[in-house]
């Protein structure tokens, strides 16, 4: 949601104009720019605090220049960076779209045409992602931006850089626990399966309205992701084997995104080739929305520039 300025935010960064902020969290501050064409960026600023540990700009600057190398049709990719400058930034193309976890919670569960197109380009972002060598670590439903002909995956990579500095900075979380993996949740070795755990998680969520861990604290979640089984009834018939193989603790047992956007590619074989068609109508509403509201945004930049 974009929000006016506060006194305390820059009205530039780098000589991109900074018109509104887009969110906080805690690796930073994400704003709303503009490339000198027009184009619209999403600029994540990092927090003092963060910038200031050694280990974790280390990690910061090397995720951020693979990540540059990710280019596929549903992620956002990103277009500049100052790694080495005392407000470390990266910005990425703006994504005009409610995310996944609002459309959902707003509007209930997902039919399983949309859920299927949903989850397939999800699984075809993973592959462009992994194929750079990155993997997401924090995929959930947040993550996803949900627009006219398909998902956007957002904010791929950079949390590895906060592994270490959650150790000494309070505050910090490395993931979200309920869509984690086993092996995050004991600290194992994280490797691009565990992003496909995620995208079981997210299958579970976006087809019931729920974690298939369930909800509460944080400890709880973890213990029944690393030592129970998923509640996955809920889950449409045609989904749920795929989903459960997404969910196995070895992380070995898993598929591969691309067995993943394969099988849900299937399943939409005869269904609209645009997201939005297949989305409850007040989500596509949304969809609209969000676009409008950018296009508005652009065209009085537009005018500003010609003055």
């Amino acid at each position: 949601m974009l929000t006016p300025l506060a006194a305390d935010d820059p009205p530039s960064i780098a000589g991109y104009p900074v018109t509104h902020r887009i969110g906080a969290g805690g690796m930073g501050r994400v704003y709303l720019s503009h490339t000198r064409g027009g184009r619209p960026i999403a600029i994540k600023v990092i927090h003092t605090e963060l910038a200031s540990d050694p280990e974790f700009r280390r990690r910061f600057q090397q995720e951020v220049r693979a990540a540059e190398r990710v280019q596929g049709q549903y992620t956002a990719p990103v277009l500049d960076s100052d790694t080495e400058g005392p407000r470390p930034w990266f910005a990425t193309a703006y994504v005009a779209g409610p995310s996944l976890h609002a459309a959902v919670r707003a509007h209930g569960p997902l039919q399983l045409s949309a859920a299927a197109r949903t989850l397939a380009g999800i699984a075809e972002a993973l592959q462009a992602i992994h194929g750079a060598g990155i993997v997401h670590r924090d995929l959930k439903p947040s993550n996803v931006l949900l627009v006219q002909d398909g998902p956007r995956v957002i904010d791929f990579g950079i949390a590895r850089a906060l592994d270490v500095t959650a150790l000494t900075h309070s505050g910090v979380t490395v993931g979200t626990p309920a869509f984690m993996a086993p092996e995050q949740a004991v600290s194992g070795a994280v490797t691009a399966a565990a992003d496909i755990f995620a995208l079981g998680l997210i299958a579970a969520f976006a087809t019931t309205g729920t974690p298939p861990f369930g909800d509460g604290p944080s400890h709880a979640v973890l213990y029944r992701i690393v030592h129970e089984q998923p509640e996955l009834s809920g889950v449409p018939e045609a989904l749920r084997e795929l989903t459960a193989r997404c969910l196995a603790k070895n992380s070995d047992q898993r598929p591969s995104a691309a067995e993943v956007a394969e099988a849900c590619r299937r399943l939409t074989a005869d269904a609209p080739a645009a997201l939005a068609e297949l989305l409850p109508p007040a989500v596509a509403t949304e969809i609209d929305h969000h676009a409008a509201t950018l296009t508005a945004l652009a065209a009085d930049l537009g005018g500003h520039r010609g003055r």
